[in-house]
């Protein structure tokens, strides 16, 4: 009845809006993409968009200002356009994440965790915290953005939740002069969830400015950002209630009857981060010189936190030094300095030489278990790394290469990239990339300490040695192909080892292992859309092969297929879209998650998979506004209750959602 009162409230909306339409802003058509597989900070960050006739189209409220005149800037000075078009790639980021979670599987609740569907190789030589799956929703010092505007520029998303609670991500950005710019961003979830103790509560905050000289020779930068990731933990549903979960017993139907492992923890990631970068012309380009030479310096410090708390202790997690409240803490202290000179000449290309220096700070915190567990522990990394970066253009072709290298300290880490791209007619390219990184493990898979007696460890494992090749191409209108061939040396994972002289409840324990066997996975991803009229298919297809046996667990079909109609409508003062989209994995021992150190880990007691998800959807444009109106798993009460995001955590159920992003300009 909720839902049905809520989608009554904004088709009236809609309505209004259609009668006081006068004129819009046209959808964007045949629109590049700026930057594949790179996480954004939201859908005004997708693409740049196309106008009718190629002709520029000002914007309805300021007749001197267009729509390409609203730029947003990313940390490594990629530019982009405000776009407000409505198209299946913006439909798959109407989410939590704000990007394309295609390779993901999340949990019942939003914000809670997710599970993964394929193997990535690692991207940066800074060795993480721990707590990878609160990661995904924390936002990087390369996930802010900044903005260059003619007119203040907002953005606000909504999306609805599970039961009691929302999803508001909301972006405000204003130049008060030519020079400077401000904006102001705020994500905020809360949901109870359908199941006991699964609530998720998370905060994303950040603060930017943006400032250019009027000799336009320096560029400051800077940004605040305060994050809370928030949410109960139980555990997932007893081994005794999946049968009744299975077999669609009516009784257990509500979910909130469901006596969850227990219901007493919630665990929760903290971060704040200040960060600032400068840029100064030293010379500058002009008619008679081609060269010319920049002097950058960056400097951030990060503070992170991760706790788990426990009212009491719980057999669970097995057994526990001492019968009391569990406070397990990990902190992270980060300083990050680097600073060098770019050379950008048009013969020659462009020259990035710099020294970057590391400093983490790893410590741990217990609650009153002094005698048990030595909190005194800790790891010190302070690392001086000498970096550079190439790129040059040769006609059609493309060329940029990368890299980092340990000069001293304490962190041996080491990384080469390199991309050579082939750009050809209509839109057509083939680009060849290599990864080298030599990175040491997260801290939590070296340290970690607990009350519970299977959560302690202390490890001296080697740095993972990651190589990848990969084969992009893409064929207009015909076919995008991913090929990457990634190998891992050393690789270190989270694994649940079962032992047999156990006597517990639980006979099992979750630790870090490092493997001396090389991992190897070979990724396949298809990607095609196909256009009837006002018919379309957009297709995904990803096929992955572990070479190496019994390390890591995969699906080796993920595919989604969505099947939709577009049409303009009311003298296209409206544009719509609805059809039908279709995820498939295979089935595989999909990894378990440990709400303890909210990670994931390996598991071969059982195999998840082979069940569609089958949503049907109707999006719709009016202005700048974009309507998402989503029943969301709709085939769940007719194909089995045998879905699930992970061992013991039941899938989303059948709902029907609601989405909106609404952009203002003034």
């Amino acid at each position: 009845m909720k839902n049905f009162k809520l989608f009554l409230f904004f088709s009236l909306l809609c309505l209004n809006f259609l009668k006081a339409q006068v004129n819009q802003i046209p959808r964007a058509s045949n629109m590049p993409e700026i930057s594949r597989g790179q996480k954004t900070t939201g859908s005004i960050l997708d693409s740049v968009p196309g106008f009718y006739n190629n002709q520029s189209t000002t914007l309805n409220k300021n007749p001197d200002a267009k729509i390409q005149d609203y730029l947003i800037i990313t940390r490594q000075n990629d530019t982009i356009v405000v776009d407000t078009s409505l198209t299946i790639e913006k439909y798959h980021k109407i989410n939590f994440l704000r990007e394309d979670n295609f390779e993901l599987i999340p949990f019942s609740n939003t914000g809670i965790a997710y599970n993964t569907l394929s193997f990535s190789a690692i991207k940066s030589i800074k060795p993480k915290m721990g707590a990878s799956n609160k990661y995904i929703s924390y936002d990087n010092v390369d996930d802010v953005a900044y903005y260059d505007l003619p007119t203040p520029f907002t953005e606000l998303m909504y999306r609805s939740v599970f039961e009691q609670g929302q999803l508001l991500d909301a972006v405000y950005s204003v130049n008060t002069s030519r020079q400077f710019n401000f904006s102001i961003s705020r994500k905020g979830l809360r949901s109870l969830g359908n199941y006991q103790n699964f609530l998720s509560s998370t905060s994303n905050f950040s603060f930017t400015t943006n400032y250019l000289s009027k000799n336009r020779k320096l560029k400051i930068r800077t940004h605040y950002s305060n994050q809370k990731l928030f949410s109960e933990q139980n555990g997932g549903i007893s081994d005794s209630d999946i049968s009744n979960f299975e077999n669609g017993n009516s009784q257990f139907l509500d979910r909130g009857v469901f006596d969850p492992n227990f219901e007493n923890a919630h665990n929760e990631f903290l971060g704040k981060r200040f960060y600032s970068d400068q840029t100064y012309i030293l010379k500058e380009k002009d008619s008679l010189n081609t060269r010319s030479l920049e002097f950058f310096n960056s400097v951030y410090f990060e503070e992170k936190k991760y706790k788990f708390q426990q009212k009491s202790s719980d057999n669970f997690f097995g057994d526990y030094f001492a019968s009391q409240e569990i406070n397990d803490k990990l902190f992270l202290n980060s300083f990050n300095l680097q600073t060098g000179l770019v050379l950008q000449s048009d013969k020659f290309g462009k020259f990035n030489l710099g020294l970057r220096y590391i400093a983490d700070r790893y410590s741990l915190e217990n609650y009153q278990i002094d005698e048990f567990v030595d909190n005194s522990q800790n790891i010190n990394s302070k690392t001086t790394y000498l970096n550079g970066s190439y790129s040059k253009e040769f006609s059609k072709i493309k060329l940029k290469l990368n890299t980092e290298n340990f000069i001293f300290g304490d962190n041996q880490s080491n990384s080469f990239s390199s991309i050579v791209k082939f750009d050809f007619k209509n839109d057509n390219s083939l680009a060849l990339k290599y990864n080298f990184y030599s990175v040491a493990p997260s801290y939590n898979t070296l340290l970690y300490r607990s009350n519970y007696e299977n959560y302690n460890w202390d490890n001296e494992f080697d740095n993972l040695v990651t190589n990848s090749i990969s084969l992009n191409l893409i064929l207009s209108n015909i076919l995008d192909l991913d090929i990457d061939l990634i190998s891992v040396k050393k690789h270190v994972q989270f694994e649940k080892l079962i032992d047999d002289n156990s006597t517990g409840i639980n006979n099992y324990s979750i630790i870090p292992v490092q493997y001396l066997d090389n991992l190897e996975v070979l990724k396949i991803k298809l990607a095609r859309k196909i256009k009837f009229g006002k018919f379309s298919i957009d297709s995904k297809l990803l096929l992955q092969k572990t070479i190496s046996d019994n390390i890591i667990n995969l699906p080796e079909i993920v595919s989604r297929n969505t099947f939709y109609y577009s049409t303009d409508m009311f003298k296209k003062a409206l544009y719509l879209q609805t059809g039908f989209g279709v995820k498939y994995f295979s089935k595989f021992y999909m990894n378990g998650y440990d709400p303890l150190l909210s990670e994931l880990y390996v598991q071969n007691d059982k195999e998840i998979g082979e069940f569609p998800i089958i949503d049907f959807f109707i999006n719709a444009k009016i202005q700048q506004t974009r309507l998402y109106f989503k029943f969301e798993h709709f085939n769940s009460s007719f194909t089995g209750y045998n879905y699930y995001s992970a061992p013991n955590y039941p899938y989303r159920d059948f709902t029907f959602r609601f989405g909106l992003v609404w952009n203002f300009f003034m």
